[in-house]
């Protein structure tokens, strides 16, 4: 080990130094930003040097005093930071480098752990061509270099050892958990709607602004092929016109959160082969408090997707009271549990009857909001902070082999 200027545990110095720079990104930075101070609390024993984009540091700011933090103007997309990153690492004189995503620097130094949130870019990208190889090996490289790796779900575990082959036993389960905000009460906005009647005022005033007044069903995140948003336009237009003549549904929309159609030339497509042009709308990313509105008011959440490395919109949306429809693939069983409508996402009417189900069976619906608010609180970043510390015990090698399991 260096001899850096970190804590006295078992006679050695021990620093551990974090790539922070997603720390704004949509999931990554959430895992980044709740991550940090459980770490820190877990054993302040431990120091820890942190190195963010500048622009960041207000988000930082409320870490204890066992971090410190060092600005890095450079993104780990640029070629030349397989070099300039491991360089920099170095000369913060850390014992362990923990990159909390699966781009590791070709020349970064050990020993490092590294957290696996997914292997989406393998499985769905094009598998053709020099790049995509290239991509391929440095993304097994950077893991079988790894001293410990950290996978957010068994599920994801499994990905890592069998299409990778990276041995198990370097392979630790370590659960995500909700950003602490969707399980906090939601703060009124508007003064002047403060009394019985403030939350009901707030939720209208946001949805009138998107001029939303119709009941809908809803879906967040990106739009990758992966996602199988086709589908569940497909879907969603079985469900609309075997509702047509429902008086409370009639009316029923899809609304999208959290990317552009513009970029997917498939999605544009299935809306208008499935003639429902005038009922889905694409919002973009919208402000925390406005999701949470939607998750709120939405009939249901629909996630349909092929393959999630862990899925937290689910879990956001159990939290804000929403039935949940998802997918019985990947992690999505493993995180939902019973919590939530199970549906093969390769078959449109296996969705629709998921979707039909969650509207029209006010028994399950019931269940389903109970099932998902306790589903939403069993993840625990405080528990997750108290096994990546364990973790990094093992990675440098001041710890017993204990920190696989449940997380």
């Amino acid at each position: 080990m260096k001899a850096g200027a970190g804590s006295q545990i078992g006679g050695s110095t021990f620093t551990v130094g974090i790539d922070a720079r997603h720390l704004r990104d949509f999931g990554i930075g959430t895992y980044i930003r709740n991550l940090l101070p459980e770490i820190g609390a877990a054993d302040p024993r431990i120091e820890y040097r942190v190195v963010y984009t500048p622009g960041d540091k207000e988000l930082l700011a409320s870490l204890p005093s066992n971090f410190q933090l060092f600005p890095y103007p450079r993104q780990d997309r640029e070629r030349l930071d397989h070099i300039r990153f491991p360089w920099f690492m170095r000369g913060l004189e850390v014992d362990l480098t923990h990159i909390p995503l699966n781009r590791v620097a070709l020349f970064m130094p050990r020993p490092y752990v590294v957290t696996v949130h997914d292997i989406s870019n393998l499985l769905f990208e094009p598998g053709e061509g020099l790049m995509p190889h290239l991509r391929r090996a440095r993304f097994k490289r950077g893991l079988a270099r790894a001293e410990r790796v950290i996978a957010v779900s068994s599920a994801t575990r499994r990905d890592v050892v069998q299409t990778l082959s990276i041995p198990e036993e370097r392979v630790h389960l370590i659960y995500n958990a909700l950003d602490p905000k969707f399980l906090q009460p939601r703060p009124t906005i508007n003064a002047r709607a403060a009394g019985p009647d403030s939350e009901t005022f707030e939720r209208r005033r946001i949805l009138e602004r998107y001029q939303i007044h119709y009941p809908y069903l809803l879906y967040v995140g990106q739009i990758r092929p992966q996602k199988n948003i086709p589908r569940l336009v497909e879907a969603f237009a079985v469900v609309r016109n075997q509702l047509k003549d429902h008086p409370d549904f009639r009316d029923l929309r899809l609304i999208v959160i959290g990317d552009q159609i513009s970029k997917y030339p498939a999605v544009r497509r299935a809306v208008i082969e499935s003639r429902v042009e005038e009922a889905v709308r694409f919002l973009g990313f919208v402000p925390f408090d406005t999701l949470r509105i939607f998750y709120e008011k939405a009939e249901a959440f629909i996630f349909p997707s092929l393959y999630e490395g862990f899925g937290l919109a689910p879990l956001e949306a159990m939290a804000c009271g929403a039935p949940v429809v998802t997918s019985a693939a990947s992690s999505l069983p493993e995180v939902v549990a019973d919590a939530a409508v199970l549906v093969n996402p390769e078959n449109v009417f296996d969705i629709a009857r998921g979707i039909l189900d969650a509207l029209l069976d006010n028994a399950l619906r019931s269940r389903l909001i109970a099932k998902g608010r306790e589903r939403a609180r069993y993840f625990s970043w405080r528990e997750a902070g108290r096994r990546v510390v364990q973790v990094y015990r093992l990675a440098a090698g001041q710890g017993e082999d204990s920190a696989d399991g449940p997380g």
